[in-house]
């Protein structure tokens, strides 16, 4: 084997030094240059760690002080502007803390990025020399010699394999987002508005106040939504739909709408009068299940309600510093004196509204008040909210250290299954009942009187005690009140407590017909507000004849419609159970609501 010596030639340049001087090792010069910088904490008169804890303790000290002053000027609607000396050391003592804060970080990072530079600088320069030196190596030893050594061509068998790069894994693949969707703008205008909606130069809530042109605003939010999140939209339509008319009040930032089948159940022969009952849903048999009660009710003579109650209710909490104090103010409300003054405070807050009562509830040192009052032919949440707030502020001057925990400390209550809703009600409370004759038991529900009382008592009572429910002693009243309440224009969230029912059934005439009825002690429902006002809603209001308001009679728009929920729900309720008893549930199901389509198709 030719085997040459390497050079005896340093693998590093080096200077000449003069007599005496000794050379810098490696990077020596460069420690000299990091030396002389300044360094942030050499101007502290102590350690570093320990000032920096001390100005960490200060600012969130400080913060903490300020938060807490400001909580009490908000409750007592003291103006933020006005400051006393302990506010303003405060403050001062946050911009310095603030100040050194950021100086001790913004030195260290130009000190870390100097720092960084110069070390990539050093060995930039040695990387230079030892290339240089490498490239003089090769060029006297001749092309054909490595690192010292002939070069010896590879053996017949040897075959070089060129290098594959890595492919990227699958998981990597997934996680990459996908490409955006680009679909074409109706103008150039529109195009710069989505391109900055996607950048985020312009907020997207901001585009209906900008253009003052709300399709407008929906269509280039749902562009830049598919950009931005690389998904298709293409099955949510956007024509058709007059998003003026929820400006403010209905839903904000839309992108479309969301289409939902309307069916009929009916006619309703409820308190001498027909009904033609919409309902919103994508249940299959549930608007054909109704539309049987309704039929067998029509044909026994029709179905009678009963309005027990009409208030709303609203229930803040409030503390004192002493659960005598509370009781106190329990007692003020109560005071049927006091209540007339209360009443006319309430009063005050609109046209519509009646405060009726205050129910009080004490837990220790915090005292609940329930305010019920009518509402017109509003749902009323926000009307109560409003006349609650005058009173708030007037028990304030008479019991000047009661504190607002808040406007609704959930003893109203609202959207949440509850006892007191169960017992007490809230909103409107309706019991309606029908007489159904044995011929129409058996030829229209296809079933026996004897056989419905017995599956209510084992399900509706019985079962749904040992399931632990609250107000849900009925077979499916919340689907009834949702779709009802969908096509209506209700809030969907306050089916919760509408929905509590008691389903009773009984034999009467010597077991030879059956009294069924339906007691819903919280029906929550307007026909005017909120969604009532759209064009879909309102259609299916006008159909039953309780769009707007009463002029005549104020809330009596918004009863009726209660107590055409509480048929419709006795309609189902009646037909479902039928189902039940004869053995149709299944069928029924596998016969209506199943979709008949081919799903492997239709994925592709």
């Amino acid at each position: 084997m030719d085997v040459r010596r390497r050079s005896e030639k340093p693998a590093y340049p080096t200077k000449e030094f003069a007599a005496g001087e000794k050379p810098l090792k490696p990077h020596k010069q460069q420690q000299e240059q990091d030396n002389s910088l300044l360094i942030a904490s050499d101007a502290l008169p102590l350690p570093l760690y320990l000032t920096n804890g001390l100005f960490f303790t200060m600012f969130f000290s400080v913060m903490y002080y300020l938060l807490s002053r400001w909580r009490e000027k908000i409750r007592n609607s003291t103006p933020l502007h006005v400051v006393t000396f302990s506010e303003l050391v405060a403050i001062a003592s946050l911009i310095a803390s603030v100040i050194y804060l950021l100086g001790f970080f913004g030195i260290g990072f130009v000190q870390s990025f100097v720092s960084r530079d110069n070390n990539d600088e050093c060995w930039d320069v040695e990387d230079e020399n030892d290339e240089q030196f490498l490239l003089e190596e090769d060029s006297r030893r001749g092309p054909a010699t490595t690192l010292g050594c002939t070069a010896v061509p590879p053996p017949p068998a040897l075959q070089i394999v060129p290098m594959v790069p890595p492919q990227p894994s699958k998981v990597a693949a997934m996680s990459e987002k996908p490409a955006p969707l680009v679909t074409p703008a109706a103008s150039e205008e529109d195009e710069e508005i989505i391109k900055s909606v996607v950048q985020g130069k312009m907020p997207s809530y901001s585009l209906e106040s900008k253009l003052g042109d709300c399709k407008r605003a929906a269509s280039i939010r749902k562009e830049a939504l598919q950009r931005i999140t690389g998904k298709s939209l293409e099955g949510l339509p956007l024509e058709g739909f007059d998003y003026e008319s929820i400006l403010g009040q209905c839903c904000e930032m839309p992108i479309g709408y969301v289409q939902i089948p309307v069916g009929i159940a009916g006619p309703l022969l409820l308190d001498g009068r027909e009904y033609s009952v919409p309902m919103a849903t994508t249940e299959g048999c549930l608007v054909a299940s109704t539309n049987r009660g309704c039929k067998a009710i029509y044909a026994s003579g029709g179905a009678t309600s009963v309005l027990l109650r009409d208030g709303m209710t609203r229930a803040p909490c409030v503390r004192f510093g002493t659960a005598k104090r509370a009781a106190e103010l329990k007692f003020f409300v109560e005071d049927p004196v006091k209540f007339e003054t209360l009443a006319a405070v309430f009063n005050q807050s609109s046209r519509f509204a009646r405060l009726q009562r205050i129910q009080c509830a004490i837990a220790g040192k915090n005292l609940y008040m329930r305010f019920v009052c009518s509402t017109g032919d509003a749902m009323g949440m926000n009307m109560v909210s409003k006349g609650v707030q005058n009173v708030l502020d007037y028990l304030q001057n008479e019991y000047p250290d009661m504190d607002v925990i808040g406007i609704s400390g959930n003893f109203c209550s609202d959207k949440k299954p509850a006892a007191v809703n169960w017992i007490e009600g809230r909103g409107k409370s309706v019991v309606c009942e029908a007489i159904i004759t044995e011929e129409v038991v058996k030829k229209v529900l296809k079933t026996e009187v004897a056989a419905l009382v017995e599956l209510n008592m084992l399900k509706n009572l019985t079962g749904s005690a040992m399931a632990g429910a609250l107000g849900g002693f009925n077979a499916h009243a919340s689907n009834i009140v949702s779709a009802v309440y969908i096509a209506t224009g209700q809030d969907p969230a306050q089916n919760i407590e509408s929905s509590h029912c008691i389903t009773m059934m009984e034999a009467i005439n010597d077991g030879k017909d059956l009294h069924v009825s339906v007691t819903m002690p919280s029906i929550e429902v307007g026909t005017v507000g909120g969604g009532t006002q759209l064009a879909s809603q309102s259609a299916c209001l006008n159909l039953l004849g309780v769009k707007g308001a009463n002029r005549e009679v104020p809330g009596s728009n918004a009863r009726l419609l209660a107590t055409i929920v509480a048929g419709s729900v006795l309609a189902g309720e009646l037909s479902l159970m039928s189902a039940i008893s004869a053995g149709q549930l299944v069928k029924s199901h596998m016969k209506y609501n199943r979709s008949t389509k081919d799903v492997t198709k239709a994925s592709s």
